[in-house]
């Protein structure tokens, strides 16, 4: 399902969008601002983004897709910091003032220009191959959780464990560099409950009474994120009879799963009668929303996905990005979640939580 048409606002959110929706959760300036003049969260923000720079040109340098690509990584580390320092000195430059989408756009944007296309690739393509090998087990572990409220809790924590697998991180990027991350080490080691958002309880007492007809999930990462925590998730509602479409980005951003990978990662799990470990996937759709960036501006999909997603009843965002930065308090027509896992110090500081703790937002209709 490819995207080739002008964007629509995605049909679930609460109108009028214009005036009730905003892709950003963090208020980085106020009315009462002074324009000219970068506010302490600003640059706060535009200091996260400048951190992040020595690994996205790591990335880069090492990108064999790319002609020349060290002196080019060099080109982006330069141009996109001086556009970071620019923005702290005139806050309204370079499309400003700023938010976690325009700082997000700016580095695909100058990525983009000198050719990068995708410079986490190849360790998507590794971390995906690695947790397919562990899918069937992690599969296997959940099925053998006999009580329907027990088996959700533990797929919500083996989406918020597959979660950590986010190189936009650059404390993560660093641990992954040394010695890579364990799903199962992840899910045993997530920070104990209450969470500093947790309406798990709400959740699985709504789990056991009651089925949705059509849900919808924005996923996040490549690797664990998808195939360890979203997709055995997804399984489980298929199981129960739910169509499940899953919404995955159409250009690359990060380690993000894009629309074509996840085909290809669905089409290797399923066996020769279209089942994923026993259960019919035929139910299961994988949409292209339009998106090209690791946050989300629901204001903007492609209208095929709009349309197919139109009667979902439970709405389902992941990864902090999505769920967390941008739309955690994005308003729905049908239930909702928002699920992820806070990697940022700014973002555990802004909800008074813990770094690495967890945030399960459910809200009913």
């Amino acid at each position: 399902m490819e995207s080739s048409s002008p964007s629509v606002p995605f049909p679930l959110l609460q109108a009028p969008v214009e005036s009730t929706y905003r892709a950003c959760t963090i208020p980085y300036r106020f009315p009462s601002d002074n324009p000219r003049k970068a506010t302490p969260v600003e640059i706060q923000w535009i200091d996260l983004f400048l951190n992040s720079v020595p690994s996205f040109k790591q990335r880069a340098e090492n990108d064999s897709t790319v002609p020349d690509a060290p002196a080019k990584a060099e080109k982006f580390a330069e141009r996109y910091t001086a556009m970071l320092e620019e923005m702290k000195k005139n806050p309204e430059s370079h499309g400003g003032p700023p938010d976690c989408i325009l700082l997000c756009r700016l580095r695909e944007l100058v990525l983009r220009e000198l050719g990068f296309r995708d410079i986490f690739k190849k360790v998507k393509d590794e971390e995906n191959a690695k947790a397919m090998s562990l899918f069937e087990g992690v599969v296997q572990r959940n099925d053998e959780i006999e009580d329907d409220g027990k088996r959700v809790e533990n797929l919500i924590r083996g989406i918020l464990a597959g979660n950590i697998f986010d190189l936009g991180s650059a404390q993560l990027a660093e641990v992954f560099a040394k010695d890579g991350m364990s799903f199962l080490a992840s899910c045993q080691n997530l920070v104990s409950r209450p969470w500093v958002i947790d309406d798990l309880d709400a959740f699985k007492s709504k789990w056991t009474k009651k089925s949705w007809e059509k849900v919808v999930i924005f996923v996040d990462n490549s690797g664990a994120d998808v195939i360890l925590g979203i997709l055995p998730f997804a399984r489980e509602l298929l199981r129960r009879g739910t169509k499940v479409i899953l919404a995955a980005n159409d250009m690359p951003s990060i380690n993000d799963v894009t629309y074509p990978e996840l085909v290809e990662i669905i089409n290797k799990l399923k066996d020769a009668d279209g089942k994923i470990s026993g259960v019919d996937a035929s139910n299961l759709i994988v949409a292209n929303s339009g998106n090209d960036l690791p946050v989300i501006d629901l204001s903007s999909v492609a209208p095929e996905f709009a349309f197919m997603a139109n009667d979902a009843d439970l709405v389902v965002l992941e990864g902090m990005g999505r769920a967390i930065e941008t739309n955690l308090y994005a308003q729905m027509k049908c239930d909702s979640i928002k699920i992820g896992m806070v990697k940022h110090p700014e973002v555990a500081q802004f909800l008074g939580g813990r770094l690495y703790d967890c945030v399960f937002k459910f809200n009913e209709t």
